[in-house]
């Protein structure tokens, strides 16, 4: 099948790997364009915009960093939409909001095409060994068309309802990743100060009530003194965002994901906003490393 993908980041360059490795071809754009240079010698073809991929592709993938981003590749000069996409299939990766995604389904049908919202959670190792979690929103029919591309970059999709249900769902993960970061770090805070063996409780609290992804994937990163991003702290505080606009549109309070978007900023003005999320350590230690010697 001739695939596009538009946006070739941490995570992007893993699954548009994998979709080669299946036999796909693939057309790429990204706006640095280096970024797209090993998977080109890999035999994925450079287009050099996004209407290029969309008028190349049958199905095309598209996974940049914000909402604003995602609507210059659709709407903006030599943007998806300004070609003939009749027939063709639109699956946006990107956590963004659950308005944009209705309207990027509604401007394809408009054109003959239709579109799918589909974030994913899992982050670059999720990626990177095709073990993702898509939640997806939009019409049954083109879902069950793109569930054999879904197969090859995750282990679990599901279908929510109409489009925008895929981001509704990506913000209801983000709420209870933002919990579990906060408790992830308050743990490890608290056991360097009561002076126990970190890597020791890491390993009884992953056998108890108390695991959960976010422990036994960034703990180890952490006691590695790991910071680099398999998600950006910048792009946390952008989905806190759209999760608290979402919530006050519902009249709803999220007093826990409140406090989690006003730690990460923080974190962001700290100098650390390029950091992986697990970087919120360093509220507590500033040198991201557990200091016993300061007990």
């Amino acid at each position: 099948m001739e695939l596009g993908f538009i946006g070739t980041g941490v995570m992007g360059k893993a699954i548009v790997g994998h979709l080669l490795s299946s036999g796909h071809a693939v057309h790429v754009y990204n706006r640095t364009k280096s970024k797209t240079d090993e998977l080109v010698e890999k035999g994925a073809v450079w287009q050099d915009s996004p209407a290029k991929v969309a008028e190349n592709a049958e199905v095309t993938f598209t996974m940049v960093g914000y909402p604003n981003d995602v609507e210059e590749i659709y709407y903006k000069e030599n943007g998806i939409f300004t070609v003939s996409v009749q027939d063709k299939v639109f699956v946006d990766l990107t956590t963004s909001t659950p308005t944009l995604a209705k309207r990027i389904q509604q401007t394809a049908e408009e054109k003959g095409a239709d579109a799918l919202d589909a974030p994913v959670s899992g982050g670059d190792l999720g990626a990177k060994n095709a073990t993702l979690t898509l939640m997806v929103g939009g019409n049954k029919s083109t879902y069950e068309k793109v569930v054999p591309l879904f197969g090859i970059m995750g282990k679990t999709f599901s279908l929510h309802g109409e489009a925008g249900s895929g981001q509704h769902t990506k913000m209801a993960n983000q709420i209870m990743v933002a919990g579990t970061m906060i408790g992830m770090s308050e743990m490890l805070a608290y056991a360097q100060k009561a002076g126990l063996d970190l890597q020791q409780v890491l390993k009884t609290l992953g056998g108890g009530a108390a695991e959960n992804w976010s422990m036994m994937n960034y703990v180890p990163r952490i006691l590695n003194e790991d910071y680099s991003p398999g998600f950006f702290v910048k792009h946390f505080i952008k989905d806190l965002k759209i999760v608290l606009d979402e919530a006050k549109k519902m009249d709803l309070e999220l007093p826990g994901t409140k406090l989690a978007e006003q730690l990460y900023q923080q974190l962001a003005k700290a100098g650390y906003e390029n950091d992986g999320t697990q970087a919120l350590i360093k509220l507590w230690w500033p040198e991201g490393k557990a200091d016993f010697d300061k007990n």
